[in-house]
């Protein structure tokens, strides 16, 4: 997990009004690799292990397996990858992307493909895999632990629910995109409904902008 990431983490908890105090017991470089993320508020202590965080809400359970299927990359991938990108419209950096879900199975590749961008990968299936420049990996729930409007970008599986769909318009910056992939017919006014304008809809894909 990257440091820089750290200050734009909210309890998952109390909510997006309530930054996080980082305790790095182990870094290298600007990557944390051990240590607690903590609210001074509730008082919660969010671990984060081999660099992966667990920013899930207190009681935190065995997730069981995600949504992102990396032992399952195909030579495909890479084009899924780059229509992605292309969906999320992001050039250059700074500033964060998040990806949710299966999204998260191309966060090394947006990461590699977008100068001075960094990508918060949100995923089970995360918890085994190397550390990646560019790339923070960690758990979340009930929703996306960050202040509302920071990230520039956001990538989300609608099987995760609609929470998470209105947890992606929350978090998009403004002129960013959400981009919600095995949509189903809710998500196009899910969207709307969160304020956002709805750019495409095609097949199960819904792409949707903050003006």
């Amino acid at each position: 997990m990257h440091l820089l990431l750290t200050d734009r983490l909210t309890c998952p908890r109390c909510g997006p009004a309530f930054g996080l105090i980082l305790r790095a017991d182990r870094m290298d470089g600007r990557q944390v690799l051990e240590g607690e993320l903590g609210c001074p508020n509730c008082r919660a202590q969010l671990p984060v292990r081999g660099a992966f965080g667990d920013l899930r809400a207190p009681p935190r359970r065995d997730p069981g397996p995600g949504l992102a299927g990396l032992p399952d990359l195909r030579p495909e991938d890479a084009e899924e990858a780059d229509r992605l990108h292309a969906l999320l419209g992001v050039a250059q950096g700074p500033g964060t992307l998040g990806l949710v879900g299966s999204p998260a199975r191309h966060a090394e590749a947006l990461a590699g493909r977008i100068e001075g961008i960094h990508v918060m990968a949100v995923d089970a299936d995360l918890g085994d895999r190397p550390e990646s420049p560019g790339v923070s990996r960690l758990l979340a729930g009930p929703g996306l632990p960050v202040y509302d409007r920071t990230l520039r970008g956001v990538a989300v599986d609608a099987r995760l629910g609609a929470g998470w769909i209105g947890e992606a318009a929350r978090a998009v910056a403004r002129l960013g995109r959400v981009v919600v992939v095995r949509a189903g017919p809710d998500a196009r006014g899910l969207l709307e409904a969160a304020g956002l304008e709805v750019l495409a809809a095609a097949e199960d894909i819904v792409v949707a902008a903050r003006r």
